[in-house]
C-alpha cells in the first residue's frame, strides 16, 4: 500500500514536497514513479527513480521537480519547485517491481501498485 502527502493550494512559483511512504518491507527493491492527472485529462508520467537511485524526468518538469527516495524511511519524495498553474494536478505514486523495458519508467500501466493521489493545485 502507498500512501501520498503533501499536496495542498499554493500560488504561481512556489513550492511543495509530496511525499509517498508505504509499510512494505521490501520497498527497496521497487522502481518508484510519480504520476499526476488534471481534471479531463489523461494520466501523465511525471518522474520515476530506479531501485539503483537512476532517474527521470518529463520535459515540462525538468529542473523544476527533484524525485528522491530514502529506502531506510520506505519514503519516495517530490521536490517541485517552481510551480506553475499547469502543475495543477492529482498526483499519485507508484510502484513497479518489474518489466524493465524500453522506456518503462513512463509507462504507467507497468506499475504494479499505486496510491490514492493528492491534490496539488497552483493558482496564477
Amino acid at each position: 500500500q502507498l500512501v501520498e502527502s503533501g499536496g495542498g493550494l499554493v500560488q504561481a512559483g512556489d513550492s511543495l514536497r509530496l511525499s509517498c511512504t508505504t509499510s512494505d518491507s521490501t520497498f527497496n527493491r521497487y522502481a518508484l514513479g510519480w504520476f499526476r492527472q488534471a481534471p479531463g485529462k489523461e494520466r501523465e508520467f511525471v518522474a520515476a527513480v530506479a531501485w539503483s537511485d537512476g532517474k527521470y524526468y518529463a520535459d515540462s518538469v525538468k529542473g523544476r521537480f527533484t524525485i528522491s527516495r530514502v529506502n531506510a524511511n520506505r519514503t519516495a519524495y517530490l521536490q517541485m519547485n517552481s510551480l506553475k498553474p499547469e502543475d495543477t494536478a492529482v498526483y499519485f505514486c507508484a510502484a513497479k517491481g518489474s518489466g524493465y523495458g524500453f522506456s518503462w519508467w513512463r509507462d504507467g500501466s507497468g506499475y504494479q501498485f499505486w496510491g490514492q493521489g493528492t491534490q496539488v493545485t497552483v493558482s496564477s
